[in-house]
């Protein structure tokens, strides 16, 4: 009996080892094991304010008064008789789709720049990926003091070059202050683009290349026929990024101009923000804030399907 006494705890502890590394072994623990994270902090951060928005785009709650009532249709009302709101959402519009094709289109281009041997590539990938580790108030910022109205050096430049007399004002007239924002946006989401891009084009086996400059293949034509047929995914994907960065995107319109002059730079999330929290309507921001799902949701819709598209062909 003794010796059994003294077996039982080994033989104990070995069935539980062999418990655990068959529970180890189980693939479906283990997806599960490793997307809890990841479904913790989509619930958290993602779904619950969603929730939060909706029932609150129902309702009176407001900065100064945080009690629950039902409103109804209220908000919704109130909101498509704003004027800014319906400016707000042309200037989406208008931002995300110029944007989405400068940054696809530049960061080709410069995806074929990066993957070209050169001496020092290495240092100019690290230059290019600055604006995007940058923190975006920071490079907002100091675009603030580029397109400053009475001391921007970029006019300083113009009219050093004698392409302009006086001042600019980039951000104090309408047009002008869309097209910088849009113009600084670029420049951050650019490097993004390429990086993604520039994984596609290295993954492309060079006998393709080599057979495409064979059969004497202009550059244009490989690139039109094998190098965009064969990154379209990736391209898809950098355009997805694009569009979800730029539909959800407030701060450099909210650093650059908040909105002004006169409303008119506003877009649907610095709207949200400056009617919900700067204003204190709860339940307005909260309708304003409910419109960026259905745009976010068809652009995801559209761009993966068409890279199904792409894989089946």
């Amino acid at each position: 009996m003794t010796e059994a006494g003294l077996d039982t705890p080994d033989a104990t502890a070995t069935a539980r080892s062999a418990a655990r590394a068959r529970l180890a072994d189980r693939e479906g623990f283990l997806a599960w094991l490793f997307l809890l994270p990841t479904v913790v902090y989509i619930i958290a951060l993602v779904a619950v304010p969603f929730c939060l928005a909706i029932a609150f785009a129902f309702s009176d709650v407001t900065g100064g008064d945080p009690s629950y009532d039902w409103a109804g249709l209220t908000n919704f009302r109130r909101v498509f008789d704003d004027e800014v709101f319906w400016q707000s959402l042309r200037n989406t519009f208008v931002f995300t789709v110029v944007s989405m094709v400068c940054i696809v289109v530049l960061g080709k281009v410069l995806a074929n720049i990066l993957i070209a041997d050169f001496r020092g590539k290495w240092i100019v990938r690290f230059l290019v990926l600055l604006p995007w580790t940058t923190p975006v108030a920071l490079s907002s910022i100091t675009w603030l003091w580029l397109l400053h109205s009475i001391y921007s050096p970029i006019d300083w430049v113009l009219r050093t070059v004698g392409l302009i007399d006086g001042h600019m004002y980039w951000l104090g007239r309408p047009n002008l202050a869309m097209v910088s924002i849009i113009a600084v946006h670029v420049w951050r989401l650019v490097p993004l683009a390429a990086v993604i891009m520039m994984v596609g084009l290295l993954s492309i086996p060079r006998d393709i290349e080599e057979a495409a400059r064979i059969d004497g293949a202009g550059y244009w034509r490989r690139m039109f026929e094998v190098t965009i047929p064969l990154t379209f995914p990736l391209i898809a994907v950098a355009a997805l990024f694009g569009a979800i960065f730029t539909f959800t995107d407030m701060a450099v319109v909210q650093v650059l101009t908040g909105g002004k002059p006169e409303n008119s730079t506003h877009v649907l999330a610095s709207w949200s923000y400056t009617r919900g929290i700067g204003g204190g309507d709860i339940g307005q921001g909260a309708v304003i804030a409910l419109f960026l799902f259905p745009l976010l949701l068809a652009a995801a819709v559209l761009i993966l399907r068409a890279v199904r598209r792409m894989e089946t062909l």
